[in-house]
């Protein structure tokens, strides 16, 4: 098989706009097809001319695979589909079926009805993308052909985020989307088999970060919120209707109780109550504290929570306030910042990351003055805090799914090319693999080692261990061990078996093929004194071998794997010797020979 080829379309040093590009055994596939939060000209959807500058995509695409539903790895699709052209399969895992065409429509929503564009995707169209896609389970291998195959892994990050194995034949790539190790209190951490597969292509959002303690980042939020609210003033959290937005409302719902705080806590009526209702109905993708406690209580209900209505922007007196979407680049959230952030008693906290040009980052740089679509400036007295509760994994995240995984090469996307080129450098030197971090548009080529899978007896395996055949040493399950055998095609499979069975099983006879040397050694003496000098000599070098003497003076080693034969004159002080050995015994046949070479040759 060729080469495995990866080309980002985005995400390539840089975070949004997620579309990876593969060939592996003469398929091509696109991982992930998002949109670009920074850019609101064409630069907000890949670049599909990469793959065929006119005429739809269907005859150069064998598959599209969808991480999870977030806008920067879903937001392209019905464009994709719809206006480029696809006719081709879609997979993503249920809960990214359910919850993508819900999000879709929102940012359709407010790019088209509130924004006026013009040349956007429709309703339909995210209707007609979604009849293409296909669900899969976790763990469930799906054969999109063929050879092709993919298979999906519980990621964390948010309900319903998958990675993904692709096996062509040998040849095997895993992508990982967004994921977390770390898992929170509404979600489980990342998990993959030891799958070794050639390539892993890995997100690195936080590759330089090593966050601390969740317990400690938990206690320092409450105690900023309950400080503003104290002081009368409105915090503002901006999050993305999934996943941080369910994490910190379990949080402040379970201190609200637990200080029996009566000051008011609203999230964005609509896109974040529908997600919730998804968590309940997608319960089994939570975490196990979640689904043990959910028949007593769901936790996604909500007593100090409450639907909010922009009636409430302007009321006086504290509040909290969960509003979509999370970098503040549109929507109710940078509606309630424009109208919050003059008063210094209020604040704003951004519990994740920002992509560099939205608002969101702007202020968490230390901007003061922000300038607006419509020209207008805004002044920024509002406390702004940042609080990393991302569902990304850090770089000791990123390093233990490597250690998990075991890949031959990895390839780092979704990063800022600074931090991304510190991790690369880390990851080869503690891992000694070739590590790649490809800009868009880049082609990055993999050479892989083909395996063949050959199945293998137990009693044969345990054989090779057993002290009869290894001394008295202790197999070391972690150690790679040399096997010697019959390898025989059965049923479409390869199985290697002791030779002597497969002889049987064939009806074969047994050829022995035997290697002689002829070795001229000089020794005062009869053959038999020889005879004996060589038997000590041997029992001194070789301690794991039987040695055995014939009454011809023959020696015979490890059941006649090695024969030692003597011939000529006994009165002559130049003895011959014929020494044979078989293939499987060709290294011990060698050290053999340097034995007798070494100490009677002159």
């Amino acid at each position: 098989m060729g080469d495995i080829k990866v080309v980002p379309l985005g995400a390539g040093q840089d975070v949004g706009r997620s579309c990876i590009l593969i060939t592996i055994g003469g398929r091509n596939l696109m991982l992930d097809c998002g949109m670009h939060m920074g850019f609101v000209d064409d630069r907000r959807f890949p670049d599909f001319t990469y793959v065929t500058k006119s005429g739809p995509l269907t005859e150069f695409l064998d598959c599209v695979i969808i991480s999870h539903f977030h806008l920067d790895h879903c937001g392209a699709l019905p464009y994709m589909s719809e206006m480029v052209g696809y006719d081709g399969p879609i997979y993503m895992t249920h809960p990214t079926k359910a919850i993508c065409p819900i999000l879709l429509e929102d940012y359709r929503k407010i790019t088209v009805e509130k924004k006026g564009e013009q040349n956007f995707f429709t309703s339909e169209m995210i209707k007609s993308c979604m009849k293409k896609v296909v669900a899969v389970n976790l763990h469930q291998t799906v054969q999109v052909d063929e050879e092709l195959e993919i298979k999906a892994y519980y990621a964390g990050h948010v309900l319903g985020a998958a990675m993904f194995q692709i096996k062509v034949g040998n040849q095997s790539v895993v992508y990982t989307g967004d994921y977390n190790m770390t898992p929170d209190r509404h979600l489980g951490s990342a998990w993959i088999d030891k799958c070794q597969p050639d390539l892993l292509i890995s997100e690195s959002t936080y590759a330089t970060t090593i966050r601390d303690s969740k317990r400690c980042r938990e206690r320092d939020f409450l105690k900023k919120v309950h400080d503003a609210i104290d002081k009368g003033g409105k915090v503002l959290i901006p999050v993305f209707a999934l996943g941080r937005a369910q994490e910190l409302c379990i949080l402040l719902e379970t201190y609200w109780d637990r200080m029996n705080l009566k000051v008011p806590i609203y999230f964005s009526v609509g896109l974040t109550e529908k997600a919730t209702n998804y968590y309940k109905l997608f319960i089994t993708w939570t975490n196990q504290k979640i689904k043990n406690t959910f028949v007593q209580r769901n936790m996604f209900e909500f007593q100090h929570i409450k639907p909010f209505d922009r009636v409430y922007i302007d009321m006086p007196g504290p509040m909290v306030v969960f509003a979509t979407p999370g970098m503040l680049h549109g929507g109710l959230s940078l509606q309630i910042f424009k109208k919050w952030c003059g008063n210094e008693n209020n604040m704003v906290i951004m519990p994740g990351y920002c992509v560099s040009g939205t608002i969101g980052w702007k202020i968490l740089n230390g901007h003061r003055k922000i300038e607006l679509e419509n020209r207008q400036t805004i002044e920024v007295k509002m406390t702004v805090q940042y609080m990393s509760f991302s569902a990304h994994a850090d770089a000791k995240g990123i390093m233990q799914l490597i250690r998990q995984c075991q890949p031959r090469h990895i390839v780092l996307v979704h990063g800022e090319a600074v931090k991304m080129e510190f991790l690369m450098k880390k990851i080869e030197q503690e891992f000694g693999v070739k590590c790649y971090m490809p800009a868009n548009g880049e082609t990055v080529s993999i050479k892989s080692v083909g395996n063949v899978p050959v199945d293998m007896s137990l009693s044969f395996l345990t054989r090779k261990h057993s002290t009869s055949e290894l001394g008295d040493s202790i197999p070391q399950p972690k150690k790679s061990c040399l096997v010697q055998g019959a390898l025989v095609l059965k049923e479409n499979r390869l199985v290697l078996m002791q030779p002597q069975k497969a002889i049987e099983e064939l009806g074969m006879r047994e050829h022995v093929i035997r290697f002689t040397s002829n070795l001229t050694l000089f020794f005062d003496g009869p053959t038999a004194k020889l005879s004996d000098s060589i038997v000590k000599v041997l029992q001194e070098s070789l301690d794991d071998c039987a040695i055995q003497q014939g009454q011809d003076n023959s020696i015979s080693i490890s059941d006649n794997a090695i024969l030692i034969k003597f011939s000529g004159s006994e009165d002559s002080r130049e003895k011959k010797l014929l020494v044979s050995w078989v293939l499987q015994d060709e290294e011990l046949g060698s050290e053999v020979l340097q034995l007798l070479r070494g100490r009677f040759s002159s």
